[in-house]
């Protein structure tokens, strides 16, 4: 089959949200549909053993969050879906920000009562760094929530993005009746207790009295009224606007009840963009380059905790990759062969011989790759775009077992490398310091070095301000620097350097003192 056909056909998305808004019941839908699963887990239910397909983690099941972005893949209408659930938790955001370099546009999800939240709105920022189209998924239908208008109005303020109503609820909560197609001009009814979903019935002209029959009359007058009020507010849903980013489609639905998702995934099977050209530090790649190349995403160890594995999760940008064959890694300049490839249903893999642009596939990885590596046929352009942020909180590693020092050591070098948090070693007293964008990880890193390499640790809180990498045009000058703040110069897990700043102030007076050197706030520059 050729490249282009096989393009074509891939469609890699993130689903993306403030936490609890539904976003992995919705992910498990999706699956349900795409035929991947039989039976959805309940996230949080204490009474169902069995847990979201997506959270695979011993803390997630325990918590109920996603902390970890998972994979998965399903063929849909002979179309091949790549879905990312990231974590919706602010604690994990650098994953998530991570995951959206990996994927081509993006599923938001919504809850109907809360609105557009802090975090939606954050991640809505990574988006607009790329122009990454965007489709919202207004969830929780079955529930009282806020007047659709609203809503509407609220995502176009807070998220800065024109929206296009595509289906339009009728009703809400106890009185919701079901959910009007704009886009194939078909309703949808609602029904609480069913788990399958029946085809809509088409409604070409709204005015037909055959919508009483189906959702009454005061209903059925408030449906009209709505829909014409809706085609004169907004405009008419134009693809290329979605696809460049400055128009949202917005569906309504309930992901818990199976309602809603189903029409959700048609139009997104329809508009949503195939794999796009990605820029390296030589060239823009397009999908159908011939060459085979791809980046590092994430890196996880320790899947299958009964196999100490690491396994890292490549984006295939162009051409087409094999098992078995010699690829070249541009940060090592020099070829591997990757004989175990694999593709992801959440923790369970199964090995494949051939991938293509917009897949996600895993490859077994011994400690040669990390996050940001660019793999190719030859080529030695990196693929830009996957940095590291300065963290805003740090705390300092106290092992608490000598005699398991070494234990300690590989697993915070294995975690940081997985991208779990950043790891910084002071020059002086090789003091070692973890620093993340949440509480919460901490929790999860030293719940993971008990579980998963047998060390045992407390994390102590140290008063510092900011992470900055430092450069200089002048390496005489940048030496110069490092020697008069040798107390507050530490190197990160690739040895670069960084000064730990204590206060804004620092900052500034580094500015002015030492002004031929240059402070980074993100670790790409």
């Amino acid at each position: 089959m050729s490249l282009d056909n096989e393009i074509s056909k891939r469609r890699t998305f993130g689903i993306i949200s403030h936490p609890d808004a539904g976003k992995t019941t919705l992910t498990e839908k999706l699956l349900l549909f795409g035929g991947a699963i039989q039976k959805a887990g309940a996230v949080k239910s204490n009474k169902i053993k069995m847990h979201a397909r997506s959270d695979w983690m011993e803390i997630e099941k325990q918590r109920g969050i996603s902390v970890a972005t998972s994979v998965m893949g399903f063929n849909y209408r002979d179309t091949k879906v790549n879905i990312l659930d990231t974590p919706g938790h602010q604690d994990f955001a650098e994953d998530t920000y991570r995951t959206l370099t990996a994927v081509d546009s993006v599923i938001m999800v919504i809850d109907c009562v809360k609105g557009v939240e802090i975090q939606t709105e954050k991640l809505m920022e990574v988006c607009r760094m790329r122009n990454t189209p965007v489709i919202c998924f207004i969830n929780k239908l079955d529930r009282e929530g806020r007047d659709p208008y609203d809503l509407l109005d609220e995502i176009e303020e807070k998220l800065n993005i024109k929206v296009q109503p595509m289906t339009w609820p009728i009703g809400m909560g106890k009185s919701f009746k079901g959910v009007y197609s704009l886009y194939d001009k078909s309703l949808h009814l609602f029904e609480p207790s069913k788990t399958t979903v029946e085809a809509g019935k088409k409604l070409e002209d709204i005015q037909s009295p055959e919508l009483e029959k189906y959702v009454g009359e005061s209903d059925a007058e408030m449906l009209r009224g709505e829909v014409e009020l809706v085609s004169e507010v907004y405009s008419e849903f134009d693809k290329n606007k979605y696809q460049d980013g400055s128009t949202a489609p917005v569906f309504f639905g309930s992901a818990v009840n199976n309602f809603g998702v189903k029409e959700l995934l048609d139009c997104f099977i329809d508009i949503a963009p195939t794999p796009k050209p990605r820029e390296t530090e030589i060239r823009e790649i397009a999908p159908n380059d011939n060459k085979f190349s791809g980046f590092i995403f994430k890196i996880h160890a320790n899947m299958d905790p009964k196999h100490r594995n690491r396994i890292a999760f490549l984006r295939i940008c162009s051409g087409k990759f094999e098992r078995g064959k010699n690829y070249f890694h541009v940060r090592h300049n020099k070829a591997f062969r990757f004989s175990n490839a694999t593709a992801f249903m959440a923790q369970e893999r199964e090995t494949i011989d051939e991938a293509w642009p917009g897949d996600i596939i895993g490859i077994y990885d011994t400690g040669n790759l990390k996050i940001g590596d660019t793999l190719s046929e030859g080529e030695k352009g990196l693929y830009k775009g996957i940095p590291s942020f300065s963290p805003e909180i740090f705390k300092e590693v106290i092992n608490k077992n000598a005699l398991k020092s070494k234990q300690l050591e590989k697993g915070l070098n294995q975690l940081m490398e997985e991208g779990v948090a950043q790891l910084f070693t002071f020059e002086m007293g090789n003091r070692k310091v973890v620093g993340t964008v949440g509480a919460l990880q901490y929790e999860v890193i030293q719940h993971r070095l008990k579980n998963e390499y047998g060390a045992d640790c407390d994390f102590m809180s140290i008063n510092l301000h900011k992470a900055c990498w430092l450069s200089s045009k002048d390496p005489k000058k940048l030496e110069e620097f490092v020697k008069s703040k040798q107390r507050h110069i530490a190197r990160d897990k690739d040895g670069n350097l960084v000064f730990m700043a204590e206060s804004r102030a620092w900052l500034q007076m580094i500015g002015d003192n030492f002004p031929e050197v240059e402070i980074h706030n993100t670790s790409e520059f």
